[in-house]
């Protein structure tokens, strides 16, 4: 694969192939690709991740959606649910919308698809799911954060999943120290779960 997965628009080749996600009781085969985050399987993170609490309800964003699992599951889960799925990366919102409309999730209500300026900017989240794109750098990472958090209704919160190894737990300092009260809710495999309130 040439290009990153946080790239606006990947280069390299759209290769399809099928995935099986299994979160809160539900089956889903997704259509993944090349070009994508981890566009040949659902990676260990945001497995652990799904696992970690009961399905979101309200308005919730998946943030960094990739190729979908997060918002898609969210959507078979809790039919109340009104969900964003939003990312960079143009391929991944293609897939995560073909995902959307195969699993009759989409229903032009409940699962929003966007690129981070399309989201509206009045617009409040009562749950924030992200396994977060460590690798654009912390400076980037920490702006990305910050944003979104903002963004969080007042009783709102978010689930971030991080591996020890990529910073977890300075992550989880760092937070605190910007305001965000942050408690580590899962630990799995090398990879933390922390949930982010407002302070």
């Amino acid at each position: 694969m040439s290009g990153h997965y946080f790239d606006d628009r990947p280069d390299g080749p759209d290769q399809r192939r099928t995935v099986a996600v299994e979160a809160w009781g539900h089956r889903l085969t997704c259509t993944t690709s090349t070009g994508v985050f981890s566009g040949d399987h659902l990676d260990h993170a945001t497995r652990i991740l799904l696992e970690s609490a009961d399905p979101p309800t309200g308005t919730v964003l998946d943030l960094g959606s990739g190729w979908g699992p997060i918002a898609c599951a969210v959507a078979a889960a809790s039919p109340s649910a009104r969900v964003w799925a939003v990312d960079v990366n143009e391929r991944a919102r293609e897939l995560t919308r073909l995902n959307a409309d195969a699993l009759a999730a989409d229903d032009g209500a409940r699962v929003h698809v966007a690129a981070p300026d399309d989201v509206p900017g009045d617009l409040r989240f009562d749950a924030i799911w992200s396994n977060p794109p460590i690798r654009i750098g912390k400076d980037a990472l920490h702006a990305l954060l910050l944003h979104w958090l903002d963004r969080l209704a007042d009783d709102g919160h978010a689930r971030l999943v991080v591996g020890r190894n990529l910073g977890a737990d300075s992550l989880q300092r760092w937070l605190v120290g910007q305001g965000w009260p942050t408690e580590r809710t899962a630990s799995s495999k090398g990879f933390r779960v922390l949930t982010v309130r407002r302070g």
